[in-house]
């Protein structure tokens, strides 16, 4: 096939795929739209069944006091005549009926709410979706757009080289995708929240209701504080600054910390050797998957201690983490880390071969895992 058919070829299919990929996009703003108005609605039937419940909770004792006192009033002929009771009774039956109006209320504000999570819950899932699909598109976008003759060349040479780049494009829009989220379920969230307090302390002013205004004064304080934390988080995920200003050991001394307040997994951090500065990308690197190593642990050991041992070598840095978890199989593990059942393990690796490392897994059923990974210090780090 000579390049400029396959050039053609690959246009009509970009035109293709640039149309699919704006529809969905439109699909992805419209599920967003609904969900921020459906959030809303939440947010108000939320504060209408907390009012409702009070009301109920009033009434209630209410009636428990009138049918006390229509008791008291029926025994006692001698000190209430026929229009106390009569009046009692009448009293009783309009809280009765109060209180079955606004338990009729409550229930139906219970239904409502419990409606409107279940579809939030359902949009986001069909959110999640369609951004996969809108990544998916972007990443073989990128990938078709670039130079075709160079896209050429690859195919007649080795074709693992194309796979790894593609798995790069896949790791690049994974990450985005991933801060993408974390800033729509974490800040955007908070935000939004914080906009909703707002219209309701506005509403509270116009009622001169102030001590309530005080209250969701000190609460919106508070989310802003969260909000200013995880804009923090999120950056220090992005990059460490810790890295550049004072290496790897320390940033992974912090990180372990941070891990064991988080998680309330006990941790412990191990130096072997002289500790070397590295180039900033292999800092990067390692730290990178050091992060992975834990999260692997708390989403499948079920550990109650790890451990982080960094070796320092002439030539070589070494890491090793256990877990005391509940450990698996390892027959066949690195053909299910070929075949990407074990996407966190994939992910591992693939990074370690990148630096040209050796990557181990050690483990038994109910004995724990090790995982170890050896990077070489080429002599132009060294230098550095």
């Amino acid at each position: 096939m000579s390049v400029d058919v396959f050039d053609r070829v690959i246009k009509n299919a970009i035109d293709v795929m640039e149309n699919s990929k704006y529809q969905i996009f439109e699909i992805c703003e419209n599920v967003r739209a609904e969900r921020e108005a459906l959030n809303k609605e939440l947010q108000l039937v939320i504060e209408e069944t907390a009012i409702t419940i009070d009301i109920v909770d009033k009434f209630e004792v209410d009636y428990r006091r009138s049918r006390v006192r229509l008791t008291e009033v029926s025994r006692d002929f001698k000190r209430f005549n026929e229009e106390d009771i009569r009046a009692a009774y009448e009293a009783a039956t309009q809280l009765q009926a109060q209180l079955a109006i606004h338990r009729e209320k409550e229930l139906h504000l219970k239904m409502r709410r419990d409606d409107l999570q279940k579809r939030l819950k359902n949009l986001d899932k069909q959110l999640e979706r369609a951004e996969a699909l809108v990544s998916q598109f972007g990443v073989v976008l990128e990938y078709l757009s670039g130079d075709l003759h160079q896209v050429t060349r690859l195919l007649e040479s080795a074709k693992s080289r194309q796979l790894m780049g593609l798995k790069i494009i896949l790791a690049q829009e994974e990450e985005r995708k991933r801060i993408a989220r974390e800033i729509h379920d974490g800040l955007a969230q908070n935000m939004a929240n914080m906009v909703l307090r707002t219209e309701i302390t506005e509403r509270m002013l116009a009622k001169e209701a102030y001590s309530a205004v005080k209250e969701e004064l000190a609460d919106l304080k508070s989310g802003v504080r969260a909000g200013i934390e995880e804009v923090r988080k999120i950056i220090f995920n992005l990059r460490p600054m810790a890295l550049d200003d004072l290496g790897l050991v320390p940033t992974l001394r912090k990180f372990v910390q941070d891990y064991e307040e988080r998680s309330k997994i006990s941790t412990k951090f191990e130096l072997i050797g002289k500790e070397v500065r590295l180039p900033s990308g292999m800092e990067v690197a390692v730290y990178r998957l050091v992060q992975e190593a834990f999260s692997n642990v708390l989403k499948h050991a079920e550990a109650s201690h790890i451990t982080l041992e960094l070796t320092f070598q002439q030539q070589m840095i070494k890491l090793t983490v256990t877990d005391n978890g509940v450990g698996f199989n390892t027959a066949g593990i690195d053909k299910k880390i070929t075949q990407g059942s074990h996407y966190g393990l994939m992910g591992m690796r693939e990074r370690v071969e990148l630096l040209e490392g050796r990557f181990d897994i050690q483990s038994e059923v109910g004995a724990g895992t090790k995982v170890s990974m050896v990077i070489p210090i080429k002599s132009e780090s060294k230098e550095e």
